[in-house]
């Protein structure tokens, strides 16, 4: 396949090109700056700038684009920030799939946060309604920035992905340093559940998706087994061989990180319904897996 890829240079950008690649892929990166090899095309994502032509050629549009959200303080400029790098640039490709015929599949990131930052022990699958709060607004506006492309007939694909764990990248890897200090322990109570998935799972999940014409709408992009921030603390600092006493009381996180420190110590419990329902298998099902697979 010919893949056009936006977002590629970030942490999941970078393994998901390297893994399409090694596979036979023909991947051409979105770039903003000038392109630096054969392999890149320079485009203006705000002022919806990419050239069509190379759009037309492409099997795949996949848009992983987004400023990160592990930023503080999360001001009402960064705020605007965070929405623009996902609704603006997404709807600058789903429009560019629907003017060259929709011909191009999209495969478009979102977050598993479309569900909210705390639903508590409620079962959700991709069937359940979006969060009222900042970050599932996002991903619902997010998500629908996609509409020009599946209203044009396009096959849309979208990834509502969970944390990815990688000892060499993303949330992991900035936890690993005052775990291996002795400073790890739990957020809150520890109760609230966290969505998580390994980084071969990811790229596994996203190839499937991407390459079988046959998968549209939405995937949660997430483990089957749920674990809570105590398991999870827990299974870490098993595997550092280090202790996991000290805690991080909820008010203390709001208080310093505002809405941001709300997403840590609230939780949602998601299935990855629609993924099981088309034959995938993860390889790493559980926290104790997936940390394994992060740090072997």
């Amino acid at each position: 396949m010919q893949i056009l890829l936006a977002g590629g240079s970030g942490f999941l950008g970078t393994a998901l090109r390297e893994t399409l690649t090694a596979s036979d892929h023909d991947v051409i990166q979105l770039v903003r700056s000038e392109p630096a090899s054969a392999s890149q095309v320079k485009w203006d994502p705000y002022g919806r700038g990419v050239d069509l032509a190379v759009v037309a050629q492409a099997d795949a549009v996949v848009n992983l684009a987004g400023a990160p959200l592990a930023h503080w303080p999360w001001t009402a400029s960064y705020r605007k920030k965070i929405v623009d790098s996902r609704v603006r640039t997404t709807r600058t490709l789903a429009e560019a799939v629907a003017a060259t015929g929709a011909t191009t599949a999209l495969v478009n990131a979102s977050g598993i946060n479309y569900y909210g930052s705390d639903r508590g022990d409620e079962k959700l699958d991709e069937h359940s309604a979006a969060g009222g709060d900042f970050l599932g607004e996002l991903c619902r506006r997010w998500e629908e920035a996609t509409h020009p492309a599946a209203a044009a007939g396009a096959r849309v694909a979208v990834l509502r992905t969970a944390v990815v764990l990688d000892g060499a990248g993303g949330a992991l890897k900035s936890l690993l340093i005052p775990f291996r200090l002795g400073l790890g322990g739990r957020l809150g109570t520890g109760r609230q559940w966290i969505a998580t998935v390994s980084l071969h799972d990811y790229l596994a999940a996203a190839t499937r998706i991407l390459t079988d014409a046959a998968l549209t709408g939405p995937f949660n992009v997430v483990a089957p087994v749920p674990a809570r921030n105590r398991e999870f603390t827990a299974a870490l600092g098993t595997r550092l061989h280090r202790p996991t006493r000290m805690t991080v009381p909820s008010f203390a996180l709001r208080s310093a990180l505002g809405d941001f420190g709300a997403t840590l110590t609230g939780g949602v419990r998601v299935a990855p319904r629609r993924l099981l329902d088309a034959g995938f298998e993860f390889s790493q099902p559980t926290i104790e897996s997936q940390l394994d697979a992060a740090l072997g």
